[in-house]
């Protein structure tokens, strides 16, 4: 449940603010969890298409904590705290830790798939529930959506074959995502 600020934008009452703050720090969550986890596959990617993956990685590593920062930022204006501590992604996240270590590309890119559908798949929600009492608010998780459906396809297109078909289309874990586009 969302706190009451003593302050928040003008236009918002300190409650709607608040809510927004609340909703904005799952994104928090996610948005470290997310750039950390992309990092781990950087570092734990081997095959033969290492390097290509390997470097595609870093660019989205690098604007995943820029909308970190961001959300951060748009907490604080809001009056409430960003709370971007370890234990705060863990104690209150609602996915499990990415479980793949060391893995070929396709592996990672199997699991990963899955993992940039649970971000987005709840970015589009927080979307809506933003969108009808904070459109700034909206217009950046907008923003920051576009951009992980662009990472995703990129990811995506590894797992696609040429009728269209994702090697990942039944998996229901990151494990069972990896073994199928291996």
């Amino acid at each position: 449940m969302a706190e009451k600020n003593s302050y928040t934008v003008p236009g918002l009452t300190s409650e709607v603010g608040a809510r927004v703050a609340a909703i904005l720090q799952d994104r928090l969550n996610a948005y470290n969890d997310l750039h950390l986890t992309l990092k781990h596959i950087h570092w734990n990617v081997v095959g033969p298409n290492f390097i290509s993956v390997h470097e595609m990685l870093d660019p989205q590593v690098e604007a995943v904590r820029g909308f970190a920062d961001d959300v951060a930022e748009r907490i604080a204006t809001l009056g409430s705290s960003a709370k971007g501590t370890p234990g705060t992604i863990v104690s209150e996240r609602s996915w499990d830790d990415y479980s793949i270590g060391r893995a070929t590309a396709i592996e990672h890119l199997g699991a990963l798939d899955l993992v940039y559908t649970g971000v987005i798949e709840t970015t589009r929600k927080n979307i809506e529930e933003v969108g009808e009492i904070d459109p700034v608010t909206e217009d950046m998780l907008i923003g920051q959506s576009a951009q992980l459906e662009l990472f995703h396809w990129f990811v995506r297109a590894h797992l696609e074959n040429s009728g269209g078909q994702l090697s990942t289309a039944n998996a229901s874990s990151e494990v069972d995502a990896a073994q199928q586009a291996g």
